[in-house]
């Protein structure tokens, strides 16, 4: 059996113990924000790690101190200089969710510090979630004049219920940690310097555990959000798209580049 080839890869690292592989989010010095490389890797890396004889346990986790903090600027202003660049970006959007709900194998997310819009939808979809005390969690789509259009609109209310998930997708909140553990948003917090111990205690069971049982109990559960994914990302993606065509997208991009409020207009 040959070991699947992971070294195309640029910007997410990998790194296996024994059954166990270690998939990490790899730009530190942007906080892992999403550029076009990040993104179109994170649209595949999911079928690669299905496909890996090697490993039966995924742990996904973020270099530095943040897990993945959503959508790098400059990169948003690329796409409102070009918009026939999302219509490409938009199915690699639709391939990272459902690659991703399509994975056997379980998948621990190592939340490390913040995770934001897609990265926030990316550590949902895990299987399980164990996060930092130093972590938060949110989807600010709205407050870059954006559609919450890459998964938040899924995930959220399947975790939270519709009230409440409406209310943080539509107001961008970030979420402590400790605040989305009581919720029931993510499965734990602890000390960030126990962060590594009770991820690998987690990763222990489910290696050492029935395989094919774990696999196939995971495949069921998520055959809803599957469904539901398939449902919803067509739309949610075209009306992210006409967002990236708004005053007030180019606005909040402007406004977070020069570190100041945005002003919108509604147009």
């Amino acid at each position: 059996m040959r070991q699947f080839d992971f070294s195309r890869y640029e910007t997410l690292a990998f790194e296996r113990q024994g059954r166990l592989l270690r998939v990490t989010i790899n730009r530190p010095d942007a906080m892992n924000a999403i550029n076009d490389d990040l993104h179109e890797e994170l649209s595949h890396v999911f079928e690669d790690v299905n496909r890996d004889p090697e490993s039966d346990v995924i742990v996904l986790t973020g270099a530095g101190k943040a897990f993945c903090a959503g959508g790098d600027a400059a990169w948003m202003q690329e796409m409102i200089d070009e918009p026939t660049r999302f219509r490409d970006i938009g199915l690699a959007a639709k391939r990272i969710v459902l690659s991703l709900l399509e994975l056997e194998k379980p998948i621990i997310c190592r939340l490390n510090g913040a995770a934001a819009g897609l990265g926030a939808t990316v550590a949902l979809m895990c299987d399980v979630i164990i996060a930092s005390e130093k972590a938060v969690i949110g989807d600010p789509h709205v407050k870059m004049g954006f559609v919450a259009g890459d998964g938040g609109a899924v995930i959220w209310p399947q975790l939270l219920g519709y009230a409440r998930a409406k209310e943080f997708l539509m107001t961008g909140e970030m979420i402590s940690a400790e605040r989305a553990e009581r919720m029931g948003l993510i499965n734990y917090v602890v000390p960030h310097d126990e962060l590594d111990a009770r991820v690998d205690a987690m990763a222990d069971t489910l290696v050492n555990g029935a395989t094919q049982a774990i696999r196939w109990t995971k495949t069921v559960t998520n055959i809803p959000l599957r469904r539901l994914a398939a449902e919803l990302m067509d739309t949610s993606v075209a009306y992210e798209m006409m967002t990236n065509l708004s005053a007030d997208h180019q606005e909040a991009v402007n406004a977070f580049r020069e570190k100041r409020a945005p002003k919108f207009t509604g147009s």
